[in-house]
């Protein structure tokens, strides 16, 4: 009772748009004296070749009177191997260990009532583990070390580390599971962080570093050589536990060169396979496709994300070619579609879309389920045509597994691709979807990122891909590969193969396929490989792959794939949907057992605004249109660019040029080449007429430049 009271206290308290469904996150209230467990979380990251190895270290403590369990829900990379676990108490260390989830819980739950210190970490999703840490005494300080492994695939060439940092508010109306981890506290928008955060990176590429850079946050970068860098977060950051750390880099080299890494482990010996097929091709004929533009307007996309999500529909609808035809579906708490059947591809159908998608109100739950069935339902333009699905989201939903199944179902139907809008997106589904639909996934964090991956997904599907792919092992005993079946293979994207071998390694791997209309064939020597010691990753690599297979982008499965899930967890040490990590100090300190349990809050990711924790709503039906200004140029543009200079005038300056347009029969505004406004002038008994305070109306009306080639007069008229 007192839990829907608050909920109705703190819906009466937000007044920005609506919001997620209550019963899943809420808002916490932070104060100066609040009993906050989390003191620290860093992250000490050593990049070696392709291959981060990662420590995360979290540091909880009870400033309170009495004793405490905390519980930390957390993000790590969807291709996170989690090894290791330590907790660390004054000067002991004790080491965790592996168990299956259920006999985990009862290890960790005797330990609290025997009095002991204890931690167990689970995971709920591939990229959600959540902390528990009990009997923290007061003035206690316990650390925890988790340690997790990853490869690193370049795409077009260039290699990114994320470091996932917050889990953000998931909308749970679709799903029938009731999940702890999707009940914690949000911090306030605005709120500063209640923990340290922090975060260092050490690259050793093997080759010269070039074109460093972090989208996420400021850095420090120190070069001790030129194959080495190490990154430091600067202390100008803002709030930089609310977002993902993003670090994006490239090595001196136009391609990425094949490469097979090898190590030897007692009984078993593994390898990993990294290839890009370089022989390009380009298609003669692309033949003309349908867009179906999916766009999340839910709570948690209200504002900035929203915003970034209409530069994004900019720049896609401009590169499609006018054979291709579209239509724009939005969707929060129920969906809503632009047009009946898909229109053409012209200015005036795009124009009407931005507009439609600029009108559309961010708020309600994110009914992806709901959405997704409507559009597999929505009529094509002819039979005939190919249809892909662009679903524009920042995933905050806890049905992954349900979208996966749905996606799978109806290969037939239409190609999905993603894109990730947001500072902290869930990657999880973002990834998965574009993964079992054979396709790709684009994240955009900012407007500049929104043109960047639309210029990426026109190069991708403008590109043929590498399709009936197969590997064969000549003179070289190979087993158990993971993949088990090698999928179509992305534009620019390596083809990445673990597996075991028997004997000496040697002889060759040869990859076959083709791309386009032409066959595909390469080999590689297997003596060219790097066997070391130090690739002792590639154990937990290659266990976490076959995980991945059984478990991550499955929904239906029976107890032999959960047996054989939970036999790999405990085998090669690693925590699974089904195996935990469990860390027991035996030294008795709460005889009297009694515990508060107390969630940490987390920060509500930047950009996302306190709409996104709350009550539901529903779109708000289609839009009519009525026909706005025209816009002339005194120069020629390109298509692409005059639509898109088009789109972006109008988004910005509609309301202001109509009311002028009431008044004067036409209006001529001056560009310069940096794509700011230096004059404006009105047509008055047949003349132009210079009117400065018109002028500075425009200037003052919107700090956003244009995107322009050179210096450009418009005219705009009714």
């Amino acid at each position: 009772m007192m839990k829907r009271i608050y909920t109705l206290l703190l819906l009466c308290i937000l007044s920005s748009g609506f919001a997620q469904e209550a019963s899943g996150p809420y808002l916490s209230v932070t104060t100066a004296d609040a009993a906050i467990p989390l003191k620290i979380s860093s992250s000490e990251v050593q990049i070696s070749g392709t291959i981060a190895h990662v420590r995360i270290t979290q540091v909880y403590q009870n400033l309170g009177n009495r004793p405490i369990e905390a519980k930390y829900v957390f993000p790590l990379s969807t291709k996170a191997a989690v090894h290791k676990m330590q907790m660390t108490i004054g000067d002991r260390i004790v080491n965790a260990k592996i168990f299956e989830r259920q006999e985990a819980q009862k290890v960790y739950s005797n330990a609290l009532e025997q009095g002991k210190r204890a931690a167990k970490l689970d995971q709920d999703r591939p990229n959600v583990f959540q902390m528990n840490v009990g009997n923290i005494m007061p003035n206690d300080e316990i650390t925890i070390d988790v340690y997790y492994t990853e490869m690193l695939v370049p795409v077009n060439g260039e290699y990114q580390f994320v470091a996932p940092a917050v889990v953000g508010p998931r909308f749970i109306g679709e799903s029938t599971k009731n999940e702890e981890s999707f009940n914690m506290p949000f911090t306030k928008k605005g709120v500063a962080d209640t923990f340290h955060f922090d975060i260092t990176v050490t690259l050793n590429a093997g080759m010269i570093i070039q074109n460093i850079g972090c989208s996420s946050h400021k850095v420090n970068v120190n070069y001790p050589d030129a194959k080495t860098a190490e990154v430091f977060l600067s202390k100008s950051n803002e709030n930089p536990a609310n977002r993902d750390f993003i670090l994006n880099y490239n090595l001196r080299g136009s391609s990425i060169q094949s490469g097979l890494l090898l190590y030897e482990h007692e009984d078993e010996n593994f390898f990993a396979f990294q290839m890009e097929p370089t022989n390009k091709v380009s298609l003669e004929e692309i033949p003309a496709r349908e867009y179906l533009f999916i766009v999340d307007v839910s709570g948690s996309m209200n504002g900035y994300p929203l915003e970034v999500s209409k530069e994004l529909m900019r720049n896609l609808l401009c590169d499609l070619r006018p054979t291709d035809s579209f239509n724009v579906q939005l969707f929060a708490s129920s969906s809503t579609i632009f047009s009946p059947i898909p229109l053409e591809t012209n200015g005036q159908n795009i124009e009407a879309a931005i507009r439609f998608l600029s009108e559309g109100q961010g708020g309600g739950g994110t009914q992806l389920l709901n959405a997704l069935n409507n559009a597999y339902n929505l009529a094509r333009k002819d039979r005939s045509s190919a249809r892909s699905m662009v679903v524009i989201t920042d995933g905050y939903v806890s049905v992954e597994k349900e979208a996966f199944e749905l996606i799978r179902n109806n290969l037939d139907q239409a190609n999905v691709f993603t894109f990730g809008i947001g500072s902290s997106v869930n990657r999880y589904l973002i990834e998965g979807m574009a993964k079992v639909a054979n396709s790709e996934s684009f994240v955009a964090t900012t407007m500049s990122e929104a043109q960047e991956v639309a210029k990426k997904f026109k190069k991708y599907i403008a590109t043929p891909l590498l399709t009936q792919v197969k590997i064969e092992a000549k003179g070289f005993d190979v087993y158990d590969i993971a993949p088990n079946s090698i999928p179509d293979i992305f534009a620019a994207r390596p083809l990445t193969v673990y597996g075991k071998y028997h004997g000496r390694p040697e002889g060759k791997l040869i990859v076959t396929g083709y791309q386009g209309k032409k066959a595909f064939h390469q080999e590689y020597k297997i003596s060219r490989g790097h066997l070391s010691r130090a690739n002792k990753a590639l154990r937990y690599l290659w266990a976490r792959k076959k995980i991945a297979e059984l478990d991550d982008y499955q929904k239906l499965f029976n107890n032999k794939v959960k047996d054989s899930i939970i036999t790999l967890g405990l085998k090669y040490n690693l925590a699974t949907a089904y195996t935990s990590f469990v860390a027991v100090d035996e030294a008795i300190m709460n005889e009297e057992g009694a515990l508060k349990t107390i969630k940490q809050p987390l920060p509500l990711p930047k950009h996302v605004n306190n709409s996104a924790v709350g009550a539901a709503a529903e779109v708000n039906g289609k839009t009519n249109f009525k026909k706005t200004f025209k816009i002339s140029f005194n120069i020629t543009l390109s298509k692409s660019k005059e639509r898109y200079f088009t789109m972006a005038f109008k988004a910005i300056y509609s309301k202001l040029v109509d009311r002028c347009l009431d008044q004067y029969e036409q209006v001529r505004i001056q560009f310069n080449a940096k794509g700011q406004i230096i004059r404006v002038e009105k047509m008055e008994n047949e003349r132009w007429v210079y009117d400065n305070a018109l002028t500075n109306e425009f200037i003052t009306h919107s700090n956003k430049q244009m995107n322009l080639p050179r210096e450009l007069i418009v005219i705009l008229r009714k």
